[in-house]
């Protein structure tokens, strides 16, 4: 999967790989990968998670959903879909595919198309 993105297949990507789309379908920080890092005995730092989580986003492994300027989870799930982000918890889940209907888009400036639209709704308990 790395060589086909265009990647290296180093020992600590190929280690955080097995991490990142072992389990299926997720959305995951880089504070959780680098926890679960740890757990799997992977020595690698938080520096080198980010590094990796963004070089596999540029290669199309992983779709970045920033949630605000300080908080961004990565997903394995590349296809277009929108997601919950649950303030609660702090988890990213995925909307059903028919609970979003995007219409009326700007047309794109000269020269550039629309490349995606990443819609995030945020949710909480009701009070």
């Amino acid at each position: 999967m790395l060589r086909e993105a265009g990647l290296r297949p180093t020992r600590q990507r190929m280690a955080l790989a097995d991490l990142l789309f072992g389990k299926g379908d997720r959305h995951i920080s880089a504070e959780i990968l680098f926890d679960e890092a740890g757990q799997a005995g992977v020595p690698v730092s938080l520096a080198t998670i980010y590094n990796t989580l963004h070089q596999f986003t540029r290669a199309g492994l992983l779709k970045a959903i920033s949630i605000d300027s300080s908080k961004t989870y990565f997903d394995t799930n590349t296809g277009d879909h929108h997601h919950f982000y649950l303030e609660d918890t702090e988890e990213v889940v995925d909307m059903p595919k028919t609970g979003v209907s995007i219409v009326n888009l700007p047309t794109a400036p000269e020269g550039m198309e629309i490349a995606s639209v990443d819609v995030v709704v945020r949710v909480r308990r009701a009070r």
